[in-house]
C-alpha cells in the first residue's frame, strides 16, 4: 500500500467518525426537543384541567391525547343512529344535568342540539392544530357574546359531555380520551369567558364610530358643544375625500385625471357623510364601482353592525346576505369590501380613528366573512332541496302540516291563541302561505 493510500485510508475514517459523531449529536439533540416539547405540552394538559379565563392563545395538546379524544367522538358519532340522534344525545345530558340552562337558548330544541354537535366537532376536528383550534374556537365565541358565560356554566357543561361519553361508550372512553374532552372543553369554555369580556371594548368602539360615521350622534347630542363637534366632524370628510383623490392619483394615473377633472369641475359636489356614500364613493375611485355584490352587502351592512352584539340575529343577517348573494353570478372576493370598509371608516371617523379602531373592526369583518364563507354555496342546495320536498307533500302530509304548524305554536306561545280567531280554512291558508314564502325567499331574496 503506497502513502497516499494510507493517508486517504485515515482521511476516510476521520470523516466517518466525525459523521457518527454528528449523526450522535444530532439524535441527542432531537431527543432533547422532543422530550421539552412533551415537558411543554404535558404543561399545557396540566393546566388545562382548570377553566382559564385570563387569556386566549394557542394551545398546543400531546398528539396521543388528541387522538384518542377524535377516536372517542367518532365512535361516539358512529353508535347513534344519526348525527341529529347524537345532537339529541347532547342536548338532553346537558339540560338534564342543568334545567336552569334552557333560559340562555331560545332556539328550537332539534335545531340547539344540531349547533351542539356541530360546534363540538369542529372544534375536536381542529385540536390537532393549535392555529386552526384558536380561530375556530374565536368564531364560536364571535358568536356567543351574547350569552352570559362564567365558570360554573361551563363546569356544569364540560361534566355533563365527560358524564355523556362515561355512560354512552363504558371502557372505551379511557383515561386519556377524558383528559383530552377535559382540557378541549376547559380551553373552550375558559376562551368564550376571555372573548366576551375582552372584546366588550371592541363592541363599544364599533358602535360609537359607526354612530359617527352615519350621522347619528346628533340623536345623542344635546348641547351646542357636541353640536359644533358634530359640524367639524362634517367638515373632515371633505379633506378625507380630497386624500383618496390624490391616493389614486399616485396609483392610477388615467382615473386620476378623470376624478380630478371632476373635482375641478364641479365646485359644488355634494361631499359624502354617511357610510354608504362614502363606501360608494371610494368603491369607484378604487376601481370596484362595478361589482354588484359589493352593493348586496352593503344593504345589509347596518343591520349586521348594529347587531354584532347579538349572535343570533347576527347569524340570521349573515344568513339574508347569503341568499340574496347566491343571485350573483360572478366572482366574490370578501376581502376587496373589507379594504372599501376601512378607507370609507377612516374618511369619516379621521380624529378618533386610531390603532384600536382599526383591530375592532377588521377583527368584525374577519368574523362576518367566516360566517358568509361557510355558508357560500349553501342557498343554491337548500332550494332545491327544499323545492323536491314541497313537491312530494302529499294531500295527507299538507293537512298534518298545516295541523302541526298550530299545534306547535300554541303550545310554545299561547297566547298567540287570542290573534288566531279566524276559521280553519282561513288558518290553513295562512300555513300554506308561510310554507310557499320560505321557497320565495330563496327564488327572490
Amino acid at each position: 500500500m503506497t502513502m497516499g493510500e494510507e493517508i486517504q485510508e485515515e482521511t476516510e475514517l476521520v470523516d466517518e467518525e466525525e459523521g457518527e459523531g454528528e449523526q450522535v449529536r444530532g439524535g441527542q439533540e432531537k431527543a432533547a426537543e422532543e422530550e421539552a416539547g412533551d415537558t411543554e405540552q404535558s404543561a399545557v394538559v396540566a393546566k388545562l384541567r382548570e377553566v382559564q379565563d385570563k387569556e386566549f392563545v394557542e394551545v398546543r395538546l400531546p398528539a396521543d391525547v388528541v387522538e384518542e379524544a377524535q377516536q372517542v367522538w367518532m365512535a361516539f358519532i358512529n353508535s347513534a343512529s344519526s348525527r341529529e340522534a347524537a345532537g339529541e344525545a347532547i342536548y338532553a345530558a346537558l339540560f338534564d344535568s342543568a334545567p336552569s340552562l334552557q333560559s340562555l337558548f331560545k332556539t328550537a330544541r332539534s335545531v340547539m342540539a344540531m349547533r351542539f354537535m356541530n360546534g363540538l366537532n369542529s372544534i375536536i376536528t381542529a385540536a390537532a392544530s393549535p392555529s386552526a383550534l384558536k380561530v375556530q374556537v374565536e368564531t364560536l365565541g364571535f358568536q356567543h357574546l351574547d350569552l352570559e358565560v362564567t365558570v360554573p356554566r361551563v363546569v356544569i357543561f364540560r361534566d355533563a359531555i365527560i358524564d355523556l361519553f362515561m355512560m354512552e361508550m363504558g371502557t372505551r372512553f379511557t383515561e386519556k380520551a377524558k383528559l383530552g374532552f377535559l382540557a378541549i372543553l376547559n380551553y373552550v369554555g375558559g376562551a368564550y369567558i376571555y372573548i366576551r369580556r375582552e372584546y366588550a371594548v371592541r363592541i363599544r368602539i364599533i358602535n360609537k364610530s359607526w354612530k359617527i360615521a352615519n350621522n347619528k350622534t346628533a340623536d345623542l347630542a344635546e348641547s351646542e358643544e357636541n353640536e359644533t363637534k358634530e359640524e367639524e366632524c362634517m367638515e373632515t370628510p371633505e379633506e378625507a375625500v380630497q386624500e383618496n383623490l390624490r391616493e389614486a392619483a399616485r396609483g392610477t394615473e388615467v382615473q386620476a385625471a378623470k376624478a380630478s377633472g371632476e373635482a375641478k369641475n364641479k365646485n359644488n359636489m355634494k361631499v359624502p357623510t354617511t357610510f354608504n356614500e362614502m363606501f360608494m364613493f371610494n368603491g369607484a375611485v378604487m376601481g370596484f364601482g362595478q361589482n354588484a355584490w359589493m352593493h348586496m352587502i352593503l344593504d345589509q351592512f347596518d343591520d349586521i353592525v348594529t347587531n354584532v352584539a347579538n349572535s343570533y340575529r347576527l347569524q340570521e343577517e349573515c344568513d339574508v346576505c347569503s341568499l340574496v348573494m347566491a343571485k350573483y353570478r360572478g366572482t366574490i372576493n370578501l376581502g376587496e369590501f373589507k379594504a372599501v370598509m376601512l378607507a370609507s371608516l377612516r374618511s369619516l371617523v379621521p380624529k378618533d380613528w386610531d390603532g384600536e379602531h382599526e383591530v375592532a373592526w377588521g377583527w368584525l369583518w374577519e368574523n362576518v366573512e367566516r360566517m358568509l364563507k361557510n355558508l357560500m354555496g349553501k342557498p343554491q342546495i337548500q332550494e332545491k332541496a327544499l323545492e323536491r320536498l314541497i313537491m312530494s307533500l302529499t294531500e295527507d302530509s299538507v293537512n298534518y302540516l298545516r295541523r302541526e304548524v298550530y299545534k306547535r305554536f300554541f303550545a310554545l306561545a299561547p297566547a298567540g291563541q287570542d290573534y288566531f280567531k279566524q276559521s280553519t280554512t282561513r288558518l290553513y291558508w295562512i300555513a300554506d302561505k308561510i310554507v310557499e314564502m320560505t321557497i320565495e325567499m330563496y327564488r327572490e331574496p
